[in-house]
Formats: structure tokens, sequence, C-alpha cells
């Protein structure tokens, strides 16, 4: 069924449709590079961003790589949970940089220590890398952390590509001893890499993030047509277990991604594990990223995140 958007979408999707109509017109083809600026574009509509009191950027050092991350701290002096952030963006677009504006909200509304990954992106780093890396830092996150003060539990936050990562790195959490996570918050996760969840087709067109598009961006990821491989990556047909982490997954009603985070969330009901859905039915996918137009729904999900957390 195709969701009913929000009016306070009107013009921006207007002029998203307009402009993804003439592209489509004068046969311009994706591109990272189109993909990642476009993206980024979406900063401008995130003007609200809280201070902090304690912002580094910092390195995890592994003997093939660095990983970077920004930390954040609304008291580096008490002992906060830990929200370790995954940003989205296919796994090609987004940065720490993007996302600074939401990661500052998490840990002011939440009152949390908040770690953003700036995990390695395909085509150039295809699938697992970024995986790989948001796994490094989660297992190593303390050393880190040696400035900041702490909880020793761990929350692990991602939308769209990074709830990809986080439901990954959950399910692989169930066989791999040194992942440990405490719970797992998902804003319009992505979890179905096959494409098959009904939403693809009902919402795959006009809500700014298109089916082709995320087709596309699959490929650039996997870099493979291998059925198998894609479904073996894709979380929901993952092992579901009691011992998955406690999860509070949001999705948006005109998103194409919106079934397969609703079939996630009652696969883990099922399970047994402590489920809690929001859906937010007028909004569009990356909604978060866009605060400006829609503040209030922005601002309800950063709520239930801070109740969540506490």
């Amino acid at each position: 069924m195709r969701g009913t958007v929000s009016p306070k979408f009107t013009d921006f999707l207007a002029l998203a449709n307009s402009n993804i109509a003439l592209a489509k017109q004068n046969n311009v083809q994706f591109t990272p590079t189109i993909l990642r600026q476009n993206l980024d574009k979406l900063g401008a509509l995130m003007s609200d961003s809280p201070a902090m009191s304690y912002i580094a950027d910092k390195m995890l050092t592994l003997p093939d790589r660095t990983i970077p991350v920004r930390i954040y701290s609304p008291a580096p002096d008490k002992p906060l949970p830990v929200l370790l952030h995954f940003h989205g963006g296919g796994h090609m677009c987004g940065s720490v940089v993007l996302y600074d504006p939401i990661c500052r909200h998490l840990a002011s509304v939440a009152q949390c220590v908040v770690i953003s990954v700036e995990y390695r992106l395909a085509p150039e780093y295809p699938y697992p890398a970024g995986i790989d890396d948001c796994e490094q830092v989660l297992i190593r996150y303390a050393e880190l952390l040696g400035d900041v003060n702490h909880q020793h539990n761990v929350t692990i936050i991602g939308d769209s590509a990074g709830g990809a990562i986080c439901t990954s790195l959950s399910m692989k959490s169930l066989t791999d001893k040194r992942i440990n996570i405490d719970q797992q918050i998902l804003i319009y996760p992505s979890v179905d890499y096959t494409l098959n969840s009904p939403s693809l087709d009902s919402n795959g067109t006009g809500f700014l993030l298109e089916t082709t598009r995320i087709k596309w961006y699959f490929e650039q990821y996997f870099q493979s047509t291998d059925l198998d491989v894609i479904k073996q990556a894709s979380p929901l047909f993952g092992a579901m277990s009691v011992k998955l982490p406690k999860t509070l997954i949001f999705t948006a009603g005109c998103d194409p991604l919106r079934d397969e985070g609703i079939a996630y969330a009652k696969a883990l009901t099922a399970a047994g594990v402590d489920v809690e859905h929001h859906s937010f039915d007028g909004m569009i996918h990356a909604y978060m990223l866009l605060h400006d137009l829609v503040k209030d729904e922005c601002m309800a999900t950063y709520q239930h995140i801070a109740k969540f957390m506490a």
C-alpha cells in the first residue's frame, strides 16, 4: 500500500521529483560523486545543531588501517551511556560531518556519549569493509574514551544502511563472543538486500529515495550478482534468536524500505526479543536529515530514543 505523505514535504518533494525527472530525461547516470554531493546538500536542512560540552575527532588505529571517529558528550565528567552511531547513505554516501547535527541531538536529548564512525564506503571499499570497521570500533570503543567518563554498556544506532550495519553486527554477535551489544536502535533500516519487499513497489517513486537508486547502491556495495551471497548478508533472513539485543525501530510510511523494517520487527518479536516499534506514517526515508521541514517528528524520534536509553 502506498503511503500518504505529510504536506510538510509538498514543496521539497515537488522540487526533488522535478530534478529526478530532468536527470532521467537527460539520461544522467548515477555516479558515487553525484549521489554523495546530493546527499550532502541535505545538510542545509539541519540548521538546528545543539551546543556540546565535549567534541573530539579521534582515530582507532589497527595494524592495516585507521578508522576515524567523532565523539560527543554533553557532560564528559558524568558516567553516561554509550551510543555507537553508524550513519546512513546506501553504504556509499554520508559522513560524520553530514550527521554531526544528528549526533549532537542524540547526545543532548538522550544524555549519552555518542561515537560516530567514519566507516569505509563502496564502491571503493565494497562489502563487508564498512561492517568490519564498525565491528572493530564496537569491540574496542573503550580505547577511544580515555578522557570521557562513560558507562560500560553499549547501544548501537543506525539509519538506513547504518541500520543494516547494526542488524548485521547483532546477527554476528550470536556466534562471535567478542561482539557485545546491549541494545540496538534502527531508523528506517535496510535489512533485505534481495529487494523483494512490497513497499519497494508501492513507495518506490516520488518519495525522494527511489527503488532504482537502492538497486544501484546495492550493486556498488556487493559488486556481485550472487543471490546466495546477497541473501546471506540480509539480516532479515539471518538467525532470529531471543539472544538478539533489545531493539527500538522506527519506520516511515512513505519509505520504500518500510515493509522490510516492519517484517524485521515482527521476526524479532516472534523470536522473543524485546521490541519497540514506532511508525511515522507521513514521513519519507531520510526524514531525520530533513529536520527543518519536520522538526516535530524528528524531536519525537529523539525523545523515543532518550526514553529507550534511560
